[in-house]
């Protein structure tokens, strides 16, 4: 109660106004601090257990070698920002990295990264102080959220919004992990609200605060320029829609200032490339892959010409775009995965209803009950007047950030749909200053027991990256219905290797591991496992029969259109830790032996010193083993073709062709492949990418 009177007298009239404002600022600021500390406190124990998600160590050593090296060309699928602010972090306080080379393809490059921090550096001291890191920067930028929103509309709505990011367990998770998905939904919602108000009195200390978290956005995650054309269609229609009501304030004077905010950001993004065009210092590409190549994989006539002029012009850096064009072929069009949502089987990309579907899934029930009595208030136009227009701004961006999500890839769940999570909070906090402002106790009561329904559910989930609410059976059976990254992305590895040593170790028995971790991390954890050693384990490995103690990721479980684990799924597991489930016994499942086989031909082939011979064998046994995945036999066929073999290398891609899903964006670049072979006899063919890589 005491915190209530302390938000009710943020807006308590004094007769001295000078002083009210320094005690309003001073309980404002001090209840914003409790708020993100009691976040931090919340999340660091919530995930204390979690390993390395699958993308961190990935962009930790990126990180460290942008600092170290001020060269790019690790990891350019996302802008820098995140990469360098821990990477200035880990690299002043200790971490070995040795030079860059060239790669082969993203499986290389993903090797070199994994190395350096699982094998060649502690993990767990990486871990340790890039989370550090994290949180000091999420806690920032829900401090900066915090006053945006304080300065476009109160202290109250700032404090409602802020206790609903607190309190939601997607936020919780993402707090500490080296990834980019809460700090651009984070600036993306600051620079939204930024622009509601710069863009409606155009004061220049606005304008700049607007382009700087613009700028900001844009340098940490490719869905950001979504956000960038929001400000701008905010700043156009505010500029030729408002009246003029000031001399030297003209509609084409608001337009040259809105060109100035956009180009101020683009110059932020520029900034954290070092001002360079070029992923290296001498000027010289040296992606894992060509950035022509990754234009060409995009096959969207629209994107494609978008990327083409972006490449021609040069508007941003060459990195930039690379991953600009890696974000829109695998996050637009979408990768060949399958995905099970809501217990049905989809490729490549779900329905369009997925992501509203998946906020109404991941967020607490209460927290969602909040945010939807915020919009009727919207709606019923119960805000105050001067709040109209900005609060429908907000939603406009939510509305057409999820518009661009329907229409892309399905595959990261709720991460990807973080921004606009973030938008919503804002109409919570908006309804809380409306009842914070009415003398109604039964709405009081109301917004504390939703607030309290809300931490019920969520707070006491230790592990809030695997979060479901009560519409889907809870944390504990939605792997049954879903199978996204928003699901898991790693984080039991340490569980696993805690109980390999604890009950496997002493009878010396190997397990088999199917599970999202990389062979790097199990090794520096000094787990021995099948496939640790291929000379040792490949006979073994390839045989259908599966014996002994296996651990199996949840989504590996969900029914498939190959490499399906039926056995496995239909099995009573000995143990689980949340979605890592351990099964003993014998079970028959050449799913996993044809697995195996393909990522043993992926590791031959796509490395500084290839072994192509291995890795066709490889592709060529997965194939018999198991058929049905179409990317294996895209393989087989590239291996063939390369060496000659094309009429062999024709009957491969027919293959890939027979077992590739009723999906055009897949199943027409095949088509163009053995249509080629067919009829070029004469003319050098390229190989075809495999789109199950990206």
């Amino acid at each position: 109660m005491r915190v209530l009177s302390h938000i009710s007298s943020l807006a308590t009239p004094s007769v001295n106004p000078t002083n009210q404002r320094k005690i309003r600022l001073r309980t404002f600021v001090w209840l914003v601090l409790l708020l993100v500390g009691l976040g931090v406190i919340r999340s660091a124990i919530a995930t204390r257990l979690d390993g390395f998600t699958v993308d961190e160590a990935y962009h930790i050593a990126a990180g460290v070698s942008y600092v170290k090296y001020g060269d790019f060309r690790i990891n350019p699928e996302h802008p820098p920002l995140v990469k360098l602010w821990v990477g200035s972090v880990i690299a002043a306080t200790g971490f070995a990295l040795e030079p860059l080379r060239q790669f082969s393809d993203k499986p290389d490059e993903r090797a070199f990264t994994q190395s350096a921090v699982f094998q060649k550096n502690d993990p767990d001291s990486v871990q340790r102080r890039a989370r550090a890191a994290m949180f000091v920067l999420n806690g920032l930028l829900l401090v900066s959220l915090a006053f945006a929103l304080r300065r476009g509309f109160d202290p109250r709505v700032a404090l409602g919004a802020l206790l609903f990011l607190i309190i939601d367990p997607t936020v919780a998770a993402h707090w500490p992990v080296v990834m980019t998905d809460l700090p651009v939904a984070l600036l993306s919602a600051t620079a939204i609200v930024l622009a509601t108000f710069a863009f409606r009195d155009w004061i220049r200390t606005d304008l700049a605060l607007c382009s700087l978290f613009l700028g900001l956005a844009l340098a940490v995650k490719h869905s950001a320029p979504v956000v960038l054309l929001s400000a701008a269609l905010i700043g156009v229609w505010l500029g030729l829609w408002r009246p003029v009501q000031q001399l030297g304030n003209s509609r084409g004077r608001r337009l040259l200032k809105l060109g100035a905010v956009l180009a101020g950001a683009l110059a932020i993004l520029w900034g954290f490339y070092f001002l360079r065009y070029a992923e290296t210092r001498g000027g010289k590409e040296a992606f894992n892959r060509p950035l022509a190549d990754k234009i060409r994989d995009v096959n969207t006539p629209f994107y494609h010409a978008v990327l083409a002029g972006l490449a021609a012009t040069h508007i941003v850096p060459r990195a930039y775009l690379w991953g600009f064009a890696d974000t829109v072929h695998a996050g637009m069009e979408g990768r060949p995965n399958p995905q099970l949502i809501f217990g049905r089987l989809y490729v490549r990309r779900g329905p369009k209803y997925f992501f509203p579907a998946m906020i109404t899934v991941k967020l607490p029930i209460g927290l969602s009950i909040l945010s939807l009595l915020g919009l009727i208030l919207f709606f019923a136009r119960r805000l105050p007047a001067d709040w109209n227009i900005p609060a429908g701004v907000i939603l406009a961006a939510a509305i057409l950030f999820s518009l661009v999500l329907a229409w892309g890839a399905t595959y990261g769940g709720i991460r990807h749909a973080l921004p606009v999570v973030v938008l919503l909070s804002i109409f919570t906090g908006l309804f809380v200053e409306r009842v914070m402002a009415s003398y109604s106790r039964s709405l009081k009561a109301i917004t504390m027991l939703a607030y309290v329904l809300a931490c019920v559910s969520a707070v006491p989930v230790l592990r809030p990256w695997e979060y479901f609410n009560e519409f889907v059976g809870g944390t504990q059976n939605a792997y049954k219905y879903f199978s996204d990254e928003g699901v898991d992305l790693g984080q039991r590895t340490k569980e696993i290797a805690d109980y390999y040593r604890k009950f496997l170790k002493p009878t010396g028995e190997i397990p088999n591991i199917i599970y999202l971790t990389s062979d790097e991390e199990l090794k520096a954890r000094d787990v021995e496992y099948l496939g640790r050693d291929m000379q040792r384990d490949l006979q073994r490995l390839s045989q259908p029969q599966r014996s002994g103690t296996i651990f199996v990721r949840s989504v590996f479980l969900s029914p498939n259109i190959f490499w399906d684990r039926r056995a496995l799924r239909e099995a009573t597991p000995a143990t689980r830790f949340g979605n890592a489930f351990v099964f003993r016994g014998s079970f028959l499942s050449p799913a996993d032996a044809a697995a195996v086989l393909y990522f043993h031909g992926i590791e031959k082939h796509y490395t500084d010193k290839p072994d192509d011979a291995a890795a066709e064998k490889a592709f060529q046994q997965s194939a018999e083993m198991d058929p049905t995945p179409f990317f294996v036999h895209i393989e087989l066929g590239n291996l063939l073709l390369k060496r000659g073999a094309r009429e062999e290398a024709l009957r491969a891609y027919s293959d890939a062709l027979k077992y590739a899903p009723e999906d055009q964006l897949i199943r027409r670049p095949i088509a163009d492949q053995i249509e080629r072979i067919a009829h070029h006899t004469d003319r050098e063919i390229p190989p075809l990418r495999n789109q199950f890589l990206e």
